[in-house]
């Protein structure tokens, strides 16, 4: 919740989090309710079937799962400050955003 403290300022305008599974108990979503007010949602992206099958908003949470999964961010926690794991992710998604802007 250090990643919702920190960003409560800069996200006046967050209304919706969509997350994978994982995050599907309450705990997680009383916790984004105590940090960012009632205004946020949580909503939990479940697939249906174990076929492939085109969900709405899926594509968002897996994407950026993909993009973590290439920095190797998602695959095991070396570091030992959260602080500087939350930096990592910074820096691997700073660095896909200079590369798009590039090209």
């Amino acid at each position: 919740m250090i990643v919702l403290d920190a960003a409560k300022e800069k996200l006046s305008k967050l209304e919706v989090i969509w997350v994978d599974q994982g995050y599907s108990g309450k705990n997680f979503a009383n916790a984004v309710g105590q940090v960012c007010g009632e205004r946020v949602r949580v909503e939990v992206i479940k697939r249906t079937s174990e076929t492939f099958e085109q969900l709405p908003k899926r594509w968002i949470v897996e994407r950026i799962n993909g993009w973590l999964n290439r920095f190797r961010r998602l695959s095991k926690d070396y570091e030992v400050y959260s602080g500087v794991s939350e930096a990592m992710i910074y820096g691997s998604l700073l660095r896909l955003m200079v590369r798009r802007l590039a090209t």
